[in-house]
């Protein structure tokens, strides 16, 4: 399993509520959470086969930005 990072600008929980279905319907990811409290708001994905483009595309459908760090 991998664990990918993305520096996001999810900023609330109505933003995690958005992008909910978009992660949850991705192939090869296990679990994934957002750091509401960092002021980065860091994304962290486990991942068995999804991708870094995979991810960043799901967030972008959602209507927010992810970038890897």
């Amino acid at each position: 399993m991998e664990t990918l990072k993305f520096k996001t600008n999810i900023k609330c929980g109505a933003c995690v509520a958005t992008v909910t279905p978009h992660l949850n319907k991705l192939e090869g990811v296990e679990r994934w959470d957002v750091d509401l409290q960092n002021p980065n708001r860091i994304l962290t994905v486990e991942a068995d086969s999804a991708s870094e483009q995979e991810v960043v595309k799901a967030i972008t459908e959602a209507g927010y930005k992810a970038e890897a760090v």
